[in-house]
């Protein structure tokens, strides 16, 4: 079954913030690594995957997507930091 996946990257802890939804989360946050395309992230040299959460439609991908954009960027950080507290990079941690 196909995953999609609703993400948050940072500039650096508390830094600039940027949220994404994608079907394929180690390829396209490769792809903001190395500045692959230009845009937002490029610009602004965000690169930490800081938070993720797993979704088993597109629909409810892009809902959340579009939802997280329009949240206060503090709720944005609250939801950061229930989960990783130190800001910590992720994109090492996946496994799929």
């Amino acid at each position: 079954m196909k995953q999609f996946y609703v993400y948050i990257l940072a500039s650096k802890k508390n830094g600039t913030l940027y949220v994404g939804v994608t079907s394929d989360i180690r390829k396209r946050i490769y792809e903001h690594l190395e500045g692959l395309y230009d845009g937002f992230t490029k610009q602004h040299s965000i690169k930490r995957l800081v938070w993720y959460e797993v979704h088993d439609t597109v629909a409810t991908a892009i809902q959340r997507e579009k939802n997280l954009k329009d949240w206060k960027r503090e709720w944005k950080i609250e939801l950061i930091e229930d989960k990783n507290p130190d800001w910590n990079d992720l994109y090492s941690t996946l496994s799929f």
